[in-house]
């Protein structure tokens, strides 16, 4: 561990080092460990492919092993590299509000909702972004977690790791309670906002990568706009989201 222990001998390069750093060390340091694992799957892509047309009476089994051994190679890279990138914003190498927020627009915008950044009600913490559309208002928040870190529901209780989801929880459901009764006083239409966790690296121990519990639902990014599109907590008109968007706009800052 980076901060020590009577069973291991302190590493002096480690010292001090944050868990990102240490994250990249070994990043970089297994690099030839995986490009051995990449050609190691070309060739028995080629092999098999090779064997495969031959035995099908293909002309050109050649190029189908190459072909498959390439395939196989890419495929590996791609994961990999995928990999490496669902920790960029705990990282620090991207921002998570920026990517959330681009996500959002392209899976919701043309379905006619709203996606509103960096708001919040006088007094009260930030959110991230504010989506308001024909099925309801919702609030997404976003949070980067270590990689190893897992993220579940027992009972309704949320988890992440050992540590209680409550106070993540309460936190976002306080602020979507907040927005809701400011903007239902401001426009007269009793409105309900719905919590989101939009979580950056981490593992979600749920089927599709989204679980709800204490209130709050919790997603990969790239889940959460379709979920939203799923969901029906209101049946709002064209002119209530206009009415609900421009009064958002001017009294949260």
């Amino acid at each position: 561990m980076p901060s020590g222990s009577i069973y291991v001998p302190r590493d002096e390069k480690f010292t001090g080092a944050s868990p990102q750093n240490l994250y990249e060390t070994f990043w970089f340091a297994g690099r030839k460990n995986r490009i051995r694992v990449r050609v190691a799957l070309a060739v028995a892509g080629f092999v098999v492919g090779n064997a495969l047309a031959y035995r099908s009476g293909a002309a050109a089994a050649f190029f189908a092993g190459l072909a498959l051994g390439a395939a196989a190679g890419l495929t590996h890279l791609l994961v990999v590299w995928r990999l490496h990138e669902r920790t960029a914003v705990w990282r620090g190498r991207r921002r998570g509000e920026v990517l959330t927020g681009r996500l959002l627009r392209r899976g919701l915008r043309r379905y006619g909702y709203r996606v509103m950044d960096g708001r919040a009600v006088p007094g009260e913490a930030s959110i991230d972004h504010l989506i308001i559309g024909p099925g309801g208002v919702w609030i997404v928040d976003n949070e980067a977690w270590a990689p190893d870190t897992y993220i579940a529901r027992y009972g309704e209780r949320l988890f992440f790791d050992e540590k209680f989801g409550t106070t993540v929880a309460k936190g976002l459901i306080g602020a979507a309670t907040s927005m809701a009764d400011m903007l239902s006083r401001e426009t007269g239409i009793q409105v309900t906002i719905s919590p989101v966790l939009a979580v950056h690296s981490g593992k979600i121990g749920a089927r599709g990568g989204m679980l709800t519990g204490e209130g709050l639902t919790v997603a990969y990014p790239r889940r959460v706009a379709r979920w939203i599109r799923s969901q029906r907590t209101a049946a709002l008109t064209a002119d209530e989201i206009e009415l609900l968007s421009r009064t958002a706009a001017r009294i949260l800052r």
